[in-house]
């Protein structure tokens, strides 16, 4: 699960799951005149609230969240996971709606006493707050662009090299003046004492290597046409376009594997 693939709707998701979470502890409602030291009940002790309103929404919120951290999100029904989740989100805050209207769940009395006076608890408030952001979130995150961004914005990177150009000290010649890309060795600095050798040709002038992020996971096909990916570019990772073939890219990742990027529509420029 690639955290980096969470938008910010998830995080609205995630702090009203902690919410509801928390208001399942508390008192579902209270007793005019009852006094400070009675012991109400909270969600855990009644069923309809429990079943009907936490569980509800806590599985409706990771539902949401795993379709979204999840590089292939699974279906059932012919529906994804997110659409699962959407629908006990909605769910959740339509049965705290209910709960908040008739908090004693039908009955007429509690305990000994009478069902008069008897209001929603704080419990009950704060779950119909929780799966009320809930919901929303869920239902608006494919629709509000401002929720769309990225939850954990993926780490700007070190403006990159010259292609071709290596490291200070180079790779296999510790301490070698490196010659630029494309470039010939200065005059009494022979590469690694070896004999001069032709340098493959140059990028194309008007491009530069640059970084990028995909907005979805990508394949990364190999460089001789082979149509079996040799990667997976995953959203919120950052990797270095070093070439460009039409509307292709050649695409380097972390670990230095090289290959061809055929789909570059909505990738972000680092």
């Amino acid at each position: 699960m690639n955290i980096r693939s969470l938008t910010r709707g998830d995080g609205v998701v995630i702090g009203a799951a902690v919410l509801l979470l928390i208001a399942s502890f508390l008192d579902i409602y209270s007793i005019d005149g009852a006094p400070d030291s009675a012991e109400l009940p909270n969600s855990w002790e009644s069923g309809p609230v429990l079943m009907g309103v936490v569980l509800a929404g806590i599985i409706g919120a990771a539902l949401v969240i795993v379709s979204h951290g999840l590089p292939q999100v699974p279906k059932v029904a012919g529906l994804d996971l997110g659409q699962f989740g959407v629908a006990f989100t909605v769910f959740a805050a339509w049965s705290a709606l209910g709960n908040i209207f008739d908090p004693l769940g039908g009955t007429d009395n509690v305990g000994s006493g009478s069902g008069s006076g008897v209001s929603a608890g704080i419990g009950l408030i704060l779950a119909l707050i929780a799966t009320l952001v809930m919901a929303a979130a869920a239902v608006a995150t494919p629709l509000v662009p401002a929720l769309k961004g990225a939850l954990v914005p993926a780490p700007k990177p070190a403006a990159p090299q010259p292609y071709g150009a290596q490291p200070p000290g180079g790779y296999g010649y510790p301490g070698a003046q490196q010659a630029p890309y494309g470039g010939q060795p200065q005059p009494g600095q022979p590469y690694g004492g070896q004999p001069q050798q032709t340098q493959p040709p140059a990028p194309a002038a008007d491009f530069s290597p640059f970084w990028f992020a995909v907005p979805v996971p990508r394949p990364l096909f190999a460089e001789d046409g082979s149509p079996t990916p040799i990667a997976e570019l995953a959203p919120g990772t950052w990797y270095l376009a070093v070439e460009q073939r039409g509307p292709a890219l050649i695409a380097q990742t972390q670990d230095g594997r090289r290959g061809v990027l055929q789909d570059t529509t909505g990738i972000q420029r680092g």
